[in-house]
């Protein structure tokens, strides 16, 4: 059926057949089903992207190290503000133990060595790599929740496309059966 031929389940037609019944309340429950589970995946898996990501960053903080290598240069940087325009450089800073590390991560572009920049360590005194800009958790948030709401309403429409293709292998199987039927019975009066 179409949907522009579904009729609601509820309603009686002499014609009906239980497939056609059973067709109609499959789309009604699907299309609720895509309504309302699709978001709510949605707004979950962004909500645990982003509790994952705040997680992550509690036991960060920050200190100040200097730039000991020139970092490359980046053609056509982006000075928007975001991870994208930042680069790889060598840096250093003082431990807690008060001995000089060197370690890589990303730096704002067009810094020179011996420039002072902040970095994240992790909770271990380890140096976080790409610590990343408070926004890009939040679009990696956003990406997650579209996903899965995407993926969601996706799943849900197969599971209905599945379940019109076994009704309409049922409902061939009846019309065979009616037909063989017919038949049968056409040859019966011939006789």
């Amino acid at each position: 059926m179409t949907p522009w031929k579904l009729h609601p389940p509820w309603r009686h037609e002499p014609l009906r057949r239980g497939t056609d019944v059973a067709q109609s309340w499959l789309a009604l429950v699907t299309g609720l089903a895509i309504a309302v589970a699709a978001p709510a995946a949605g707004v979950v898996a962004g909500q645990a992207v982003h509790a994952a990501s705040q997680q992550q960053r509690v036991g960060w903080h920050s200190v100040t190290a200097v730039v000991a290598k020139e970092p490359p240069v980046r053609v056509g940087v982006d000075t928007s503000g975001g991870s994208a325009g930042r680069v790889h450089a060598a840096v250093q800073w003082m431990a807690p133990d008060h001995k000089v590390r060197t370690g890589e991560t990303t730096v704002a572009p067009g810094v020179r060595v011996g420039d002072r920049t902040t970095v994240w360590l992790d909770r271990h005194g380890a140096l976080v790599r790409d610590p990343g800009a408070p926004g890009d958790a939040v679009a990696m948030s956003v990406v997650a929740g579209t996903v899965a709401a995407s993926g969601t309403g996706l799943l849900l429409i197969g599971a209905d496309k599945a379940g019109v293709r076994l009704l309409n292998r049922r409902r061939s199987a009846q019309w065979e059966k009616e037909w063989a039927e017919l038949d049968a019975q056409g040859r019966h009066y011939r006789q």
